[in-house]
């Protein structure tokens, strides 16, 4: 095989790279080998601290942004900590795409108001413009 055409590194840069990989590696598996458990709760979950003891972090609450308009509620959906991503629907079913969210107001989201959101959980906010009446 011809090895010709590939970069080749100074020996002392590989050497350290292999030794760091590897020491990742030891260590990624003494820490799973560990055995602690980790638990989820309602509302929250419940993760292994460093004394082996579960430590607590409660999800955060979807915020009540009906009535607001697009922008406004995508900005407190970030405040509160539920995601830097959400998506938006026409809430009329006309499918139309929601280019500037100030001209768009929400009419019903999902999860509902005060619902912990775990962090796989997209919101996802009905929306129709600011001149309509939510369906």
């Amino acid at each position: 095989m011809d090895v010709s055409h590939l970069p080749s590194f100074p020996e002392p840069i590989v050497s350290r790279l292999v030794l760091a990989v590897v020491t990742s590696l030891a260590a990624l598996a003494a820490s799973a080998a560990c055995g602690v458990p980790s638990e989820t709760t309602p509302g929250g979950t419940t993760t292994a601290g460093p004394t082996g003891r579960p430590t607590s972090k409660p999800l955060p609450r979807m915020p009540n942004v009906v009535g607001r308009n697009l922008q406004d509620a995508q900005d407190a959906l970030q405040a509160a900590g539920v995601g830097l991503l959400s998506q938006s629907h026409d809430a009329t079913g006309q499918g139309r795409h929601q280019v500037l969210d100030r001209n768009w107001q929400v009419c019903d989201q999902k999860p509902k108001a005060g619902q912990p959101v775990p962090a796989d959980v997209l919101p996802d906010l009905g929306v129709v413009r600011v001149t309509e009446t939510c369906p």
